[in-house]
C-alpha cells in the first residue's frame, strides 16, 4: 500500500485547518458573547438580527455546536497528515471532514436561529416629531402620559355658521 504524497495531504489539511480555524473563532467569540451584528461572522437570520440581544443569544446556543465542527475538522486534519493512508483514503477523509464540519455549522445556525426566534422583538420607538406612531397603542408611552385636564370645546351647533 502507497502512502499518499505531502504534495496532496497538506494542501488538504491546511484547508480543514482554515476551516476548523474560523469555525473556532466564531464559537469561542459567539460563547464570549465578542460578536456584533455589523461584523461578518456569526448567526446571520431575520430572527438573529432583530435585535442585540436576538443576535447574542442566537450566537450563544451556536457556539458549542461551531466548536464541535472545529474539533472534528481539526481532527480529521491532524489524521490526514499523520497516518499513513492512500490518496483515495486521504481525499474521503478530506470530503467526510468537510461534510461533517458544514452539517454541524449549518445545525449550529439553525439551533441559533431557533433560540433568536423566542427572544422577544423589541417595540419600534415612534416617530420623530411626536406623533408619528400612528395610535395609542405603539407603547412606547406616547399617548398613555397625555392627561385631559379640561373639558373638550363644544361642537358648534349644525345650523351656525
Amino acid at each position: 500500500m502507497s502512502t499518499a504524497s505531502l504534495a496532496l495531504t497538506i494542501p488538504l489539511a491546511v484547508v480543514l485547518l482554515l476551516l476548523a480555524g474560523l469555525s473556532g473563532t466564531v464559537g469561542l467569540r459567539g460563547r464570549a458573547g465578542a460578536l456584533t451584528r455589523d461584523g461578518r461572522m456569526g448567526v446571520r437570520t431575520p430572527a438573529s438580527m432583530a435585535s442585540d440581544e436576538a443576535f447574542a443569544v442566537a450566537n450563544r446556543v451556536a457556539a458549542p455546536v461551531a466548536l464541535g465542527a472545529a474539533a472534528i475538522a481539526a481532527l480529521l486534519a491532524v489524521l490526514i497528515l499523520v497516518l499513513p493512508v492512500s490518496s483515495v483514503v486521504a481525499l474521503i477523509l478530506f470530503v467526510v471532514a468537510l461534510a461533517a464540519a458544514f452539517a454541524l455549522l449549518l445545525a449550529a445556525g439553525v439551533l441559533g436561529d431557533r433560540a433568536a426566534r423566542h427572544v422577544p422583538i423589541p417595540a419600534r420607538r415612534p416617530a420623530a416629531g411626536g406623533a408619528g406612531c400612528g395610535g395609542c397603542g405603539c407603547g412606547g408611552g406616547g399617548c398613555s402620559k397625555l392627561t385631559r385636564t379640561t373639558e373638550p370645546a363644544a361642537e358648534p351647533a349644525a345650523g351656525s355658521a
